[in-house]
C-alpha cells in the first residue's frame, strides 16, 4: 500500500477555473491513490476558461478540515470569485492553521493573500500577480515549485508535473 492511499484531499472549483490546473492534480492525486473531493461556493456544476464541465461533490461549507489532508486551489479567473467567499477563506485559515498541506498555482495565491496567510513565506505564482503576493507579506520566488512548511505553491500550467509531485511527495511524508 503507498503511503497516501486514502488521503483525502479537497480540490476547490469556481466558474472560469484553469482547465488544466483543476483536473491534473485531481487526475494525479487520484491516480496516487487519494480520494480527492471537488468543493464549490455553491453551484453543484461550474465551468472552465476553455469549457470543461465540473461537477462538484458538495460546498465548501461542506469540508471538515478534521476529514482532509491537503486543499489544492487551481488558478485561472475562479480565484477572484473564490476569494470572496467567507467559507472559502476560513476553509484555507483553518487548514493553515492546523498545519495541513495548502497547494496553489498560478492566480490562485489571491485566496490565501486574501485569507491573511501568507506574511512572512516563500511562495511562487503567475509573475503578474506577483505585486498582489508581495504586498500579503510574502517572500516571492520565480521558481517552478516554493515548498515553505505546509505551502506548496507553483507558477503556470507548465509547472503542473513538478507541482503534483511536490504534492505527492508532501502527502508521502
Amino acid at each position: 500500500m503507498n503511503e497516501i492511499q486514502g488521503r483525502k484531499v479537497a480540490v476547490l472549483a469556481e466558474d472560469l477555473y484553469e482547465d488544466l490546473e483543476l483536473w491534473y492534480p485531481t487526475i494525479r492525486l487520484r491516480e496516487a491513490g487519494t480520494v480527492v473531493v471537488l468543493l464549490g461556493t455553491g453551484n453543484a456544476r461550474y465551468t472552465g476558461k476553455h469549457g470543461l464541465p465540473v461537477d462538484v461533490d458538495g460546498p465548501v461549507e461542506s469540508a471538515r478540515v478534521s476529514d482532509l489532508d491537503a486543499l489544492v486551489i487551481p488558478g485561472g479567473y475562479a480565484p477572484d470569485r473564490l476569494r470572496r467567499s467567507h467559507a472559502v477563506l476560513e476553509l484555507v485559515r483553518t487548514m493553515d492553521r492546523a498545519g495541513k498541506l495548502i497547494a496553489f498555482i498560478c492566480h490562485a495565491g489571491w485566496v490565501p493573500a486574501s485569507a491573511g496567510i501568507l506574511k512572512g513565506r516563500r511562495i511562487t505564482s503567475f509573475s503578474s500577480i506577483r505585486d498582489d503576493m508581495e504586498n500579503a507579506g510574502a517572500r516571492w520566488e520565480d521558481n517552478p515549485v516554493v515548498t515553505d512548511g505546509n505551502l506548496v505553491t507553483s507558477r503556470s500550467p507548465e509547472d503542473l508535473p513538478d507541482f503534483c509531485d511536490a504534492i505527492i511527495g508532501y502527502l508521502a511524508g
